[in-house]
């Protein structure tokens, strides 16, 4: 019963929509309208401004530091599995109608989570973050970089983990990997075709 519902409190804070609520509570707008229509930083920023792209990455780590922190509480793996959770509801939040973002804010919380609640080393989340940051450097995609981030997290942690009671994390991995590229999809699509919008501003 506590791991459904330390699944469940992850679901419901990942489902708080940060784009949507700073658009519409202090700009009058609906993110959604505009741009890629997602409901994530990157959309957020080019929509309403860096600044508020930055809260909204920032806001939307922190819900998954904050689900994982509480279920941690009860077990490790009820923080694996509620930060999970927490990522899914941000693809697909159900109170913004299952539309969500590509949980890739999200991603990069449930990495800084490892670090500070699971194995105390910070190698889980700086060496993803060092993977999406070269990519983006190189190629100029924010989406090929978050892809390139989770397939090399995914990879590091199975290589890593040889306590089979911490197998939880590693499918754990391997389903937000198999989440963030197909939310990115049609980024895929776009930058086959070499219509993808690059970043201008590295």
């Amino acid at each position: 019963m506590k791991m459904i519902l330390a699944i469940a409190l992850g679901y419901i804070l990942g489902s708080i929509p940060f784009a949507l609520v700073i658009g519409k509570v202090f700009y009058h707008t609906d993110v959604r309208k505009y741009g890629s229509g997602n409901l994530g930083g990157t959309n957020a920023g080019r929509v309403l401004g860096k600044k508020v792209g930055a809260i909204v990455i920032l806001l939307d780590a922190l819900k998954v530091v904050l689900a994982m922190g509480l279920a941690c509480q009860i077990s490790v793996s009820a923080g694996i599995w509620a930060g999970t959770a927490c990522c899914i509801g941000h693809c697909f939040p159900v109170f913004a109608h299952f539309k969500g973002g590509k949980a890739v804010a999200s991603s990069f919380g449930f990495f800084l989570s490892l670090w500070i609640f699971i194995f105390h080393d910070p190698r889980y989340f700086l060496l993803p973050l060092l993977m999406f940051l070269v990519v983006l450097y190189l190629f100029k995609f924010v989406s090929l970089g978050s892809i390139c981030a989770l397939l090399f997290s995914a990879l590091y942690i199975t290589g890593t983990v040889w306590n089979i009671a911490d197998l939880s994390v590693i499918a754990a991995a391997w389903i937000m990997t198999i989440l963030v590229i197909y939310r990115h999809k049609a980024n895929i699509g776009r930058i086959r075709s070499g219509t993808e919008n690059k970043i201008s501003w590295l």
